[in-house]
C-alpha cells in the first residue's frame, strides 16, 4: 500500500498526489527530474513490519544502503528504527539523523580498520562479520583501542532465494559470508581472538524475495548452527535473519507474502530460541514509499518503434537496465475513460541504448510536457543515482500531509565542477 492517489486538481481534472501534496504543483516548484517520499507511506510499512513481531525482543534495522535520505532515515528513527549500515558514510548519515549507536548493526564483506574504529568508538550494537581476515582485523583493530566488538558472524548456507541473480546472496558462489561448514571452527577462533565476543548469529540470503520457502530453508540451518554453537559453550544470544521480503511491483502480479506471514514463519522456525531477534528489511519499508517523477520531452516515433523520449535517465533510476526490472509508469494527469493508448520505450537522454525506464509499455499517449511517475522507486533508486553524461543528481522530497521539503537540493553546474581540480600545468591560461 501507499500513499499516492488521484484527487480532483486545481480547474478540473484529476491530478496525482503524494498525501496531500499535487505532484503537479511540486514539479512546478522543484522542477523535474524529482524523487519524492511519502511519510505516511514509510510509517505504515514500518508499523506493519513492526507489528509482526510484537511481544518478541525484536530490533527492525532499516537497510540504510536501499535509501540513505536524511528525512528517511530520521522518519524511521522517530519510530524507534533501528539501522544496518554498511560503510562508514552510511554510518555517519544514521547518526545525523538521529539513530541511536546501541541501534546499529555493520554489515560488509570490505570493511575497512579505519571503518571499524569509528563505528566502535561510536559503540555500536554489533558488527557483521563475513571472513577470517576481517575478524581477525576487527580484532587488532578493538584491541589496539582497548575495546570489545560484539560480532555476528555472517553464515552462507547455501540457499537458493529464487530471486535476480544480482541481488542473490545466500549461495555458495556469491562473496557473502562464511561457508556454513566452517563456522564452528571459525567461533572457535574468534572465542580465541582478543577484542571480540562472538555473540550472534547472522545470515541474509538476497532480495526482493518472494517465497518463503527459501526463508524457511535458511532459518532452520541457522536453528541448527545455533543449537550446535550452545553445546559447544557459546553464549548466542541474538540472531540476525537478514532483510530480503520482497515488494509488489506490478499491479498485475500476485503479491509477496505479507509480514504477518513471514512473522509467523520466524516464530515457527527459530521462535523458541531465546534470542534478540535483527531485521535487515530495505526495499520492504522504502521501496513504494517513493516515486520518480519526470517530464516529457518528446515523442519520437520511428518505423518499428515509438519513443517518448522523458528527463530522467538511467543515471537517475539504474534498476531497469542493471535489473531488467519493471516500474509502473503512472501520468500524473490521470488519464479520461477509454484515452488512447500506444506502446512505446520511455528512454532518457543518456548517450547509451541501455538508457530506458520501460520497454514496450502500452501507456495512455503523452505530449511534450506531460509528467509521469515511475512508482516503487524509493528503494535503490537516488542511492544508485550518478552523474554519468555529467547530468545533474535530481533532488529528493520528504512528503507528509500537505507540507513537502526538499531534503536533498539539486545542485548546480557549478557545484559539480567546483569538485574537481585542474593540476597546474592544465590550467587555462587567462587573457589579458
Amino acid at each position: 500500500m501507499h500513499h499516492f492517489t488521484y484527487r480532483q486538481g486545481v480547474g478540473g481534472g484529476s491530478i496525482l498526489h503524494a498525501e496531500d501534496v499535487s505532484l503537479a504543483d511540486l514539479a512546478a516548484s522543484v522542477g523535474t527530474p524529482f524523487y519524492c517520499y511519502s511519510t505516511a507511506t514509510l510509517e505504515r510499512h514500518y508499523r506493519v513490519f513492526a507489528d509482526a513481531f510484537e511481544g518478541a525482543d525484536a530490533e527492525i534495522c532499516f537497510s540504510v544502503k536501499a535509501n540513505s535520505n536524511l528525512g528517511v532515515l530520521a522518519t524511521l528513527a522517530r519510530l524507534g528504527a533501528g539501522m544496518d549500515v554498511v560503510s562508514e558514510g552510511e554510518l555517519r548519515r544514521v547518526l545525523a539523523a538521529g539513530v541511536q549507536p546501541e541501534r546499529i548493526a555493520f554489515s560488509g564483506v570490505g570493511k575497512t580498520a579505519d571503518e571499524m574504529a569509528f563505528a566502535l568508538e561510536e559503540g555500536i550494537f554489533a558488527f557483521n562479520v563475513e571472513s577470517e581476515p576481517e575478524l581477525r582485523t576487527l580484532s587488532e583493530t578493538a584491541s589496539a583501542l582497548g575495546l570489545s566488538a560484539r560480532i555476528a558472524l555472517r553464515v552462507n548456507p547455501d540457499v537458493d532465494a529464487q530471486t535476480h541473480h544480482k541481488i542473490a546472496t545466500g549461495k555458495a558462489e556469491n562473496k557473502f559470508g562464511v561457508p556454513y561448514g566452517e563456522a564452528l571452527a571459525l567461533y572457535r577462533l574468534a572465542a580465541a581472538l582478543p577484542g571480540v565476543d562472538p555473540r550472534g548469529v547472522h545470515m541474509h540470503i538476497g532480495s526482493q524475495i518472494t517465497d518463503l520457502a527459501p526463508f524457511r530453508n535458511a532459518f532452520a540451518l541457522l536453528k541448527q548452527l545455533v543449537d550446535e554453537l550452545r553445546s559447544n559453550s557459546f553464549a548466542i544470544d541474538f540472531v540476525n535473519l537478514g532483510g530480503g521480503l520482497g515488494v509488489p511491483y506490478r499491479s498485475d502480479q500476485p503479491a509477496p507474502p505479507l509480514p504477518a506471514e513471514y512473522g509467523k514463519l520466524v516464530r515457527d522456525t527459530v521462535g523458541d530460541l531465546g534470542c534478540k531477534l535483527l531485521f535487515e528489511p530495505g526495499r520492504l519499508i522504502a521501496a513504494n514509499a517513493g516515486i520518480l517523477v519526470s517530464r516529457v520531452l518528446y515523442v519520437k516515433r520511428g518505423e518499428p518503434k515509438t519513443f517518448t523520449v522523458v528527463d530522467a535517465a538511467m543515471n537517475d533510476l539504474i534498476r531497469p537496465t542493471l535489473y531488467e526490472a519493471y516500474h509502473e509508469i503512472w501520468p500524473v494527469a490521470e488519464p479520461a475513460p477509454g484515452a488512447p493508448m500506444i506502446t512505446s520505450d520511455v528512454v532518457g537522454p543518456v548517450c547509451e541504448t541501455g538508457d530506458y525506464l520501460a520497454l514496450d509499455r502500452a501507456l495512455p499517449e503523452l505530449r511534450s510536457g506531460d509528467l509521469i511517475a515511475v512508482m516503487t522507486a524509493g528503494a535503490y533508486g537516488a542511492v544508485l543515482a550518478s552523474q554519468y553524461n555529467s547530468r545533474l543528481l535530481v533532488p529528493e522530497v520528504l512528503v507528509a500531509g500537505d507540507r513537502y521539503a526538499v531534503t536533498r537540493p539539486r545542485p548546480h553546474y557549478g557545484d559539480m565542477l567546483a569538485a574537481e581540480r585542474l593540476p597546474d600545468w592544465l590550467k587555462p591560461e587567462r587573457r589579458a
